[in-house]
């Protein structure tokens, strides 16, 4: 049995770990609902030595160090390394490309940046993610809750990956060539975009068209708007053999929507 060490059991790790057990893998994991505490230095490092894989979901202090890294990083060495990233690091690209070739750390994500290179240069494979959607965290749930808001920026797209898209990337990566992979949709799209195909499925009226200073924004939501591209996803296709199931909003909404 192939056993892997997941470290943060989160949204997106808890629905990879679901797969791999489907697969017949064995699952050891840190997290809210994971085996064992983060803390629990004698037992990770045993655990560690018996898995073949290992994954991190956790995200970097804010200096740029890596909780993991820092405590467990000489117990990685031999093992098959996933790092779950995110397309953050390429700050913003007023709505231009991106892919992997593009450089890092010149955008909010200053910390997330130094992370996911500090986990490359231990010979990781690096998922880079956009916004991540899924069941429970969708345009569909905040139009539910009333909390959905358009906001009126001409131009600005973001990219966006459904969670079962990431589970599937992140299963075809375990043996793949080290490096960095843009694991995203093929349709980059407004906000406004989601919101409204959201509204459409639910047959409920669009919120209004707010101007970015009066939608009441926090800090990070605002700084979240501040950047603009569309991340290129051809190597995780080229590479991995990975094809989303659902290559854009509108395929993940619906199929949300009937379920």
């Amino acid at each position: 049995m192939r056993r892997i060490f997941i470290f943060g059991l989160g949204y997106a790790a808890s629905r990879i770990a679901a797969e791999l057990r489907a697969q017949g893998w064995e699952i050891i994991s840190t997290g809210r609902d994971g085996t064992l505490r983060f803390d629990d230095a004698s037992n990770v490092r045993l655990a560690l030595a018996d898995a073949s894989h290992v994954l991190s979901s956790v995200p970097p202090g804010g200096a740029g160090d890596d909780p993991v890294l820092d405590l467990y990083g000489g117990a990685l060495e031999g093992k098959g390394l996933i790092y779950l990233s995110s397309t953050g690091v390429y700050g913003d690209a007023g709505g231009a490309w991106v892919d992997e070739s593009a450089p890092t750390g010149g955008g909010r994500r200053t910390a997330r940046a130094d992370a996911d290179a500090a986990w490359l240069a231990r010979g990781a494979r690096g998922l880079r993610l956009p916004g991540i959607y899924g069941p429970s965290r969708s345009a569909l749930d905040r139009v539910r809750a009333g909390t959905a808001q358009r906001i009126d920026l001409p131009g600005q797209v973001f990219s966006r990956v459904h969670v079962d898209d990431i589970a599937s990337g992140a299963l075809l990566a375990l043996d793949a060539p080290a490096g960095a992979y843009n694991l995203t949709d093929d349709r980059p799209a407004s906000q406004n975009a989601v919101i409204e195909e959201a509204c459409r499925l639910l047959d409920v009226a669009a919120p209004p068209l707010l101007p970015l200073d009066e939608a009441n924004l926090s800090p990070a939501a605002r700084a979240f708007y501040a950047e603009n591209r569309r991340v290129a996803n051809g190597k995780a296709k080229r590479v991995l053999g990975w094809q989303p199931r659902y290559p854009t909003y509108r395929e993940g909404l619906s199929s949300l929507a009937a379920a």
